[in-house]
Protein backbone atom coordinates (compact mmCIF):
# COMPACT_ATOMS: atom_id res chain seq x y z
CA UNK A 1 0.00 0.00 0.00
CA UNK A 2 1.75 3.35 -0.72
CA UNK A 3 2.45 5.75 1.78
CA UNK A 4 0.09 8.73 2.32
CA UNK A 5 1.26 11.98 1.89
CA UNK A 6 0.87 14.56 3.94
CA UNK A 7 0.85 18.05 3.42
CA UNK A 8 1.45 21.04 5.25
CA UNK A 9 -1.65 23.35 6.18
CA UNK A 10 -1.33 26.61 6.90
CA UNK A 11 -3.73 28.48 9.41
CA UNK A 12 -4.56 32.53 8.83
CA UNK A 13 -2.80 34.44 12.11
CA UNK A 14 -5.31 36.41 14.07
CA UNK A 15 -5.25 40.19 15.14
CA UNK A 16 -4.65 38.68 18.62
CA UNK A 17 -0.83 36.94 17.42
CA UNK A 18 -0.34 39.98 15.59
CA UNK A 19 -0.66 42.07 19.01
CA UNK A 20 1.12 39.57 20.72
CA UNK A 21 3.92 40.09 18.06
CA UNK A 22 4.28 36.97 16.43
CA UNK A 23 4.06 35.98 12.86
CA UNK A 24 2.43 33.62 10.61
CA UNK A 25 4.22 30.44 10.02
CA UNK A 26 3.12 30.87 6.32
CA UNK A 27 3.89 34.36 5.24
CA UNK A 28 6.68 33.44 3.15
CA UNK A 29 5.74 31.91 -0.41
CA UNK A 30 5.91 28.36 -1.10
CA UNK A 31 8.73 26.59 -2.65
CA UNK A 32 8.24 25.23 -6.02
CA UNK A 33 8.68 21.74 -5.90
CA UNK A 34 8.43 20.44 -9.34
CA UNK A 35 8.71 17.03 -8.84
CA UNK A 36 6.53 17.25 -5.29
CA UNK A 37 6.88 15.82 -1.92
CA UNK A 38 8.16 12.49 -1.77
CA UNK A 39 6.46 9.26 -0.23
CA UNK A 40 6.61 9.41 3.90
CA UNK A 41 7.42 6.66 6.34
CA UNK A 42 7.60 5.91 10.17
CA UNK A 43 7.96 9.63 11.94
CA UNK A 44 8.82 11.11 9.11
CA UNK A 45 6.59 15.17 7.96
CA UNK A 46 7.21 17.06 5.28
CA UNK A 47 8.28 19.76 7.97
CA UNK A 48 11.46 17.10 8.30
CA UNK A 49 11.50 16.97 4.53
CA UNK A 50 12.03 20.60 3.47
CA UNK A 51 14.93 20.31 6.40
CA UNK A 52 16.66 18.00 4.38
CA UNK A 53 15.72 20.23 0.81
CA UNK A 54 17.01 22.87 2.38
CA UNK A 55 20.65 21.40 3.08
CA UNK A 56 21.33 20.33 -0.06
CA UNK A 57 23.68 22.82 -0.87
CA UNK A 58 25.90 21.73 1.69
CA UNK A 59 29.40 20.47 0.92
CA UNK A 60 28.70 15.88 0.34
CA UNK A 61 29.94 14.54 3.79
CA UNK A 62 29.88 10.97 3.55
CA UNK A 63 32.01 9.96 6.98
CA UNK A 64 28.31 8.75 8.87
CA UNK A 65 26.41 7.28 5.48
CA UNK A 66 24.60 5.20 6.41
CA UNK A 67 25.74 0.87 5.41
CA UNK A 68 23.58 -0.04 2.57
CA UNK A 69 22.80 -3.82 3.25
CA UNK A 70 20.09 -4.35 0.16
CA UNK A 71 20.05 -4.18 -2.35
CA UNK A 72 23.78 -4.99 -2.97
CA UNK A 73 26.07 -3.51 -5.72
CA UNK A 74 25.15 -4.35 -8.83
CA UNK A 75 21.99 -5.86 -7.55
CA UNK A 76 19.72 -7.11 -10.68
CA UNK A 77 16.03 -8.10 -10.28
CA UNK A 78 13.67 -10.16 -12.34
CA UNK A 79 10.65 -8.46 -13.76
CA UNK A 80 8.61 -10.86 -11.83
CA UNK A 81 9.83 -10.30 -8.89
CA UNK A 82 7.71 -8.96 -6.08
CA UNK A 83 8.56 -5.78 -4.42
CA UNK A 84 11.79 -6.30 -2.52
CA UNK A 85 12.51 -4.87 0.96
CA UNK A 86 16.01 -2.36 1.26
CA UNK A 87 17.57 -2.50 3.98
CA UNK A 88 20.25 -0.36 5.71
CA UNK A 89 22.48 0.72 9.21
CA UNK A 90 23.23 3.96 10.53
CA UNK A 91 25.24 5.24 13.24
CA UNK A 92 22.83 8.34 13.62
CA UNK A 93 20.87 5.57 15.05
CA UNK A 94 22.59 5.50 17.79
CA UNK A 95 22.19 9.11 19.09
CA UNK A 96 20.22 10.19 22.43
CA UNK A 97 17.66 12.21 21.73
CA UNK A 98 18.33 15.84 22.44
CA UNK A 99 16.37 17.46 25.57
CA UNK A 100 13.62 19.80 23.59
CA UNK A 101 13.94 23.15 23.82
CA UNK A 102 11.37 24.81 25.44
CA UNK A 103 8.24 27.24 23.90
CA UNK A 104 8.15 30.33 24.39
CA UNK A 105 5.78 32.12 26.51
CA UNK A 106 4.24 34.03 23.04
CA UNK A 107 4.44 30.71 21.27
CA UNK A 108 2.27 29.37 24.05
CA UNK A 109 0.22 32.17 24.16
CA UNK A 110 -0.46 31.88 20.80
CA UNK A 111 -1.51 28.04 20.48
CA UNK A 112 -3.93 28.34 24.02
CA UNK A 113 -5.78 31.90 22.18
CA UNK A 114 -5.52 30.32 18.22
CA UNK A 115 -5.07 26.48 18.26
CA UNK A 116 -5.63 26.13 14.48
CA UNK A 117 -2.75 28.54 14.22
CA UNK A 118 -0.66 25.40 14.56
CA UNK A 119 -2.25 23.17 12.51
CA UNK A 120 1.11 21.29 10.78
CA UNK A 121 2.31 18.27 12.46
CA UNK A 122 4.59 18.63 15.54
CA UNK A 123 8.33 19.04 15.19
CA UNK A 124 10.31 15.67 15.25
CA UNK A 125 13.65 14.70 16.74
CA UNK A 126 15.62 11.97 15.97
CA UNK A 127 17.59 9.95 12.47
CA UNK A 128 15.99 10.62 9.72
CA UNK A 129 16.82 9.15 6.08
CA UNK A 130 16.21 10.37 2.41
CA UNK A 131 16.08 7.78 -0.22
CA UNK A 132 16.05 8.67 -3.73
CA UNK A 133 16.39 6.54 -6.86
CA UNK A 134 16.75 7.97 -10.12
CA UNK A 135 15.32 6.67 -13.34
CA UNK A 136 16.06 7.27 -16.39
CA UNK A 137 14.30 8.87 -18.50
CA UNK A 138 11.95 9.73 -15.62
CA UNK A 139 12.22 13.54 -14.49
CA UNK A 140 11.69 13.23 -10.84
CA UNK A 141 13.35 10.73 -8.88
CA UNK A 142 11.03 7.70 -7.10
CA UNK A 143 11.42 8.89 -3.43
CA UNK A 144 10.97 8.16 0.83
CA UNK A 145 11.35 10.12 3.88
CA UNK A 146 11.19 7.65 6.34
CA UNK A 147 12.70 7.42 9.82
CA UNK A 148 12.34 3.24 9.70
CA UNK A 149 15.58 1.73 8.82
CA UNK A 150 14.40 -0.31 5.51
CA UNK A 151 11.60 0.73 3.01
CA UNK A 152 9.38 -1.60 1.61
CA UNK A 153 8.38 -0.60 -1.71
CA UNK A 154 4.97 -0.72 -2.41
CA UNK A 155 3.20 -1.98 -5.99
CA UNK A 156 3.04 1.16 -7.59
CA UNK A 157 6.68 2.33 -6.65
CA UNK A 158 8.04 -0.72 -8.20
CA UNK A 159 6.23 -0.38 -11.22
CA UNK A 160 8.09 2.70 -12.02
CA UNK A 161 11.11 1.15 -11.31
CA UNK A 162 10.18 -2.22 -13.75
CA UNK A 163 9.44 0.33 -16.48
CA UNK A 164 12.83 0.81 -17.50
CA UNK A 165 14.21 -2.85 -17.89
CA UNK A 166 17.74 -3.66 -18.25
CA UNK A 167 18.88 0.42 -17.35
CA UNK A 168 20.43 1.38 -14.36
CA UNK A 169 18.77 2.72 -11.41
CA UNK A 170 20.87 4.80 -8.69
CA UNK A 171 19.71 4.60 -5.60
CA UNK A 172 21.52 7.52 -3.25
CA UNK A 173 20.56 7.59 0.60
CA UNK A 174 20.84 10.74 2.49
CA UNK A 175 20.27 10.56 6.52
CA UNK A 176 20.78 13.39 9.21
CA UNK A 177 19.34 13.68 12.44
CA UNK A 178 16.89 16.53 13.47
CA UNK A 179 15.84 18.51 17.11
CA UNK A 180 12.68 19.72 16.25
CA UNK A 181 12.64 19.55 12.54
CA UNK A 182 16.19 21.68 13.08
CA UNK A 183 19.19 20.34 11.05
CA UNK A 184 21.35 18.89 14.28
CA UNK A 185 23.79 16.28 12.63
CA UNK A 186 24.37 15.61 8.61
CA UNK A 187 23.30 15.81 6.36
CA UNK A 188 25.28 12.60 5.28
CA UNK A 189 25.25 11.12 1.70
CA UNK A 190 26.48 7.50 0.36
CA UNK A 191 30.13 8.31 -1.45
CA UNK A 192 28.44 6.64 -4.68
CA UNK A 193 24.63 5.86 -5.46
CA UNK A 194 24.24 1.52 -5.60
CA UNK A 195 23.47 1.07 -8.69
CA UNK A 196 20.99 -1.55 -9.99
CA UNK A 197 18.87 -3.23 -13.19
CA UNK A 198 15.42 -4.89 -13.35
CA UNK A 199 15.75 -7.37 -16.02
CA UNK A 200 13.39 -9.23 -18.11
CA UNK A 201 13.51 -12.81 -17.30
CA UNK A 202 12.23 -13.44 -20.89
Amino acid sequence: MTLPIRKRRWAPCAAVLLMLGTACDGEDAPRDEACGEPLYGGEATDEAWRTFVDAQGRPTDSSQAVTLESPVPGQTYAMDAAPPTWRWTSPLASRLPSRETPRSMLAWLGNLLLPSAQAHLPPVTGDFYWVQVTVPGRRCPVELLTSNMEWQLDAATWDVLRAAPGQDLRVQVTSAYLVQNRLREGPYRLESPRTIRVEDSR
